[in-house]
């Protein structure tokens, strides 16, 4: 376990925190605690490359928290009345997809890494959920945004694994 991997699992660790602040009501703090949860990404991220610990666990562990930690409070949103369902679902469905192909990909020594777009998509639904929170204009169609986002870079990841398909049986 490298520092940059604890920093990670400090975020997945702090969702609950979240989502307690929003079944409270205090959703100042839980936006303020979301995105320092989700800028700590780019601490990890900064702490992995400056300090030589880039890992295949941290390659695996990094997108998974951003997962688990947008589509955990997007589900809680849902619940609250502040999201609509239809999009969370393609999204969760979406990141289930992905992760799964990953882990197909890491079972042969092939890392996925985050593509550009996806990194957009990532951007997009952080600032969906947090006008999501504070109930702002235009947060649902930043949410649809992050949508075509995630459908584009998932399409993208399927046909990298199906690429990576090709050369193992070749």
């Amino acid at each position: 376990m490298t520092l940059a991997n604890y920093v990670t699992l400090s975020r997945i660790i702090l969702i609950p925190l979240i989502i307690t602040l929003l079944l409270l009501g205090l959703n100042g703090l839980a936006v303020i605690i979301f995105l320092a949860l989700s800028f700590s990404d780019a601490v990890d991220g900064y702490i992995a490359r400056r300090f030589n610990q880039v890992s295949d666990l941290g390659k695996f562990l990094d997108p998974l928290a951003d997962k688990i930690l947008v589509m955990s409070v997007l589900i809680v949103l849902v619940g609250l009345g502040k999201a609509s369902s239809i999009p969370v679902i393609i999204l969760t469905a979406r990141e289930l997809v992905v992760q799964g192909l990953r882990i197909s990909a890491a079972r042969y020594k092939n890392i996925i890494a985050a593509s550009p777009v996806a990194k957009w998509k990532t951007a997009t639904q952080i600032v969906a959920v947090a006008l999501l929170i504070l109930k702002l204009p235009y947060a649902g169609w930043i949410l649809w945004l992050s949508v075509v986002l995630s459908l584009l870079s998932g399409g993208a990841y399927l046909w990298q694994s199906q690429i990576l398909k090709q050369l193992r049986s070749s």
